[in-house]
């Protein structure tokens, strides 16, 4: 089963909603959400570390293109401003940088399901070449 649409469609619904307006439980329902899906679809520690690695490397790799404006997130979601406590001075230019908080959850669940695709077509591939050699056997 896919989780990633219904976590997803709670990243707009808690960006949207007036019912939920911490951050923290946004963020919170979020990281739930993508730990549930990874128990149920994988649930090795393999793919946990590789997920929250993605999850932290993902979000940071999007400042580039959020300095050079080739993108941006609306007001209203981007409360995370990863480079603001840097002391780094060529850095200090970035500090108003922002991001959603709740990217780094979905780029955990789409790492799961990137996962599971992998597998799945892992699976097929060697179902097919079973097959092939089993049909080559019997001619």
């Amino acid at each position: 089963p896919d989780f990633t649409l219904p976590i997803l469609a709670s990243t707009v619904f808690s960006n949207g909603s007036s019912n939920i307006s911490n951050d923290s439980v946004s963020l919170f329902i979020m990281m739930i959400a993508a730990a549930f899906q990874w128990f149920l679809l994988d649930g090795t520690l393999t793919s946990f570390a590789t997920a929250f690695i993605v999850g932290i490397g993902g979000p940071l790799s999007e400042l580039p293109f959020v300095a050079t404006n080739f993108w941006h997130y609306i007001p209203s979601a981007a409360n995370y401003y990863p480079l603001a406590n840097i002391d780094f001075a060529f850095l200090k230019q970035f500090s108003d940088l922002a991001l959603s908080s709740i990217t780094g959850p979905c780029y955990f669940a789409v790492t799961m399901d990137a996962i599971a695709l992998g597998r799945w077509f892992s699976c097929n591939a060697e179902d097919d070449d079973v097959d092939l050699k089993k049909g080559n056997s019997n001619q």
